[in-house]
């Protein structure tokens, strides 16, 4: 195969999953991995991806993105929900307190594990702002649930504003699982839309441990609007480890990493 048509398909590989790892590219078309990354160096000069830690992901696109929850939902489902199953062991053997649960993808696959199980015995209540969530919840035995109202955006399917902000800030709850579009060492945690970044900022103050719950697509990503830096965080679970700046940066300001 040739070299241009080996980055043609890489670029399809990207394109459909979001990311693309050096080593399962060296196994799926038989070359060494110093072949790939020089097939991803070229790629990334041609201004297709976007190279990082072991592999490439879609080329960063305006810090105003933002896909939908369909779209977001297909989008490395096992790893979300690798990521949701790591997180739920994080409770440990019950469900005593309160748990805020952030709107997302990797949120909603946690509220999933906690409605249907295994899930660890006892009884939490939830407090959540994502009409997804909610729905997912509503009924699930053992889960008290509390839904924060506003206006609801249809993109992300979440109540924003400044009533749901005043509602998030007269609450502690014991732990908050965070989604996040980006995570980068400066830049901490972003999210497109101001509306949403000033509901995850209110969660984040708002809870006694913060776990953010986010894939490698968001490694090194910053988009319009940061609303928390990496020392607010406790935890990070994540699907693969984080590398260079990031790592560093991580180990700086004492979050614990968990890759599932």
């Amino acid at each position: 195969m040739y070299a241009t048509e080996r980055q043609q398909l890489i670029e399809q590989l990207i394109a459909t999953d979001g990311r693309v790892a050096v080593v399962d590219l060296a196994d799926r078309f038989r070359v060494t991995t110093e072949t790939v990354r020089r097939d991803l160096a070229a790629l990334e000069r041609a201004g297709a991806v976007r190279r990082v830690h072991g592999g490439a992901v879609q080329r960063g696109r305006a810090s105003t993105a933002e896909a939908s929850v369909a779209e977001r939902t297909s989008r490395r489902a096992t790893a979300k929900q690798s990521i949701a199953r790591a997180a739920v062991d994080l409770l440990g053997d019950r469900l005593d307190g309160a748990l805020y649960l952030d709107a997302g993808t990797t949120t909603a696959s946690i509220a999933a594990i906690l409605a249907n199980g295994p899930h660890p015995a006892g009884e939490v209540e939830v407090v959540t702002h994502s009409m997804g969530v909610a729905q997912i919840l509503a009924g699930a035995p053992g889960i008290g649930l509390s839904v924060i109202g506003g206006r609801v955006r249809g993109l992300t399917a979440a109540a924003v504003g400044a009533q749901t902000v005043e509602s998030v800030q007269r609450l502690r709850p014991d732990m908050a699982f965070i989604g996040t579009n980006g995570l980068a060492a400066g830049f901490g945690l972003s999210t497109p839309d101001p509306d949403e970044a000033a509901v995850k900022r209110a969660i984040v103050a708002a809870a006694r441990r913060v776990v953010v719950v986010a894939d490698a697509d968001k490694f090194d990503a910053e988009l319009l609007v940061s609303f928390a830096p990496l020392s607010a965080v406790n935890v990070l679970v994540t699907d693969s480890v984080p590398g260079g700046g990031l790592a560093a940066a991580l180990e700086d300001a004492g979050v614990e990493v968990h890759v599932a």
